[in-house]
């Protein structure tokens, strides 16, 4: 059984996750992030700090505030993958030849990026905020 102070758990581990992979590529890499990726960031740094008051707080509807800031992610790195896999044109992106926005830096088993981490990592948490809404809705643990 999944309780609802589980979910968020899993969404505030998540959210730490991505944090820490970005700012160890920053820092310790060097590697110097797009445009895109800044845009990225500056929706996910901040769910570590709204989902722990939430579960520390035991607010509610802390969906109704998590779900608008990852949503927006989403939208975000979905575009940002397409432009990486070349699906949309170059021409569209709002990136500077310092920090190419369609460059593929692969990491494990050559095809995991940034983008498609992001995208995995806004996943996680955009579907841990909707079990929680349904699982207090219900007001029962998920199976």
């Amino acid at each position: 059984m999944i309780d609802k102070k589980t979910i968020l758990n899993i969404a505030w581990t998540q959210a730490i996750i991505a944090t820490s992979g970005s700012l160890f590529l920053s820092l310790v890499l060097h590697w110097t992030p797009c445009v895109l990726c800044w845009y990225q960031r500056i929706l996910m740094y901040p769910l570590v700090l709204v989902i722990a008051a939430g579960i520390l707080k035991e607010i509610e509807d802390i969906e109704y505030v998590v779900l608008p800031m990852t949503f927006v992610g989403l939208g975000i790195s979905i575009y940002h993958n397409l432009l990486m896999y070349k699906i949309i044109p170059e021409s569209t992106a709002p990136c500077t030849a310092d920090a190419a926005c369609n460059i593929p830096y692969h990491f494990i088993w050559g095809f995991l990026t940034i983008p498609l981490l992001s995208f995995i990592a806004f996943t996680v948490i955009t579907v841990c905020m909707f079990m929680y809404h349904f699982a207090k809705k219900k007001n029962l643990s998920i199976k």
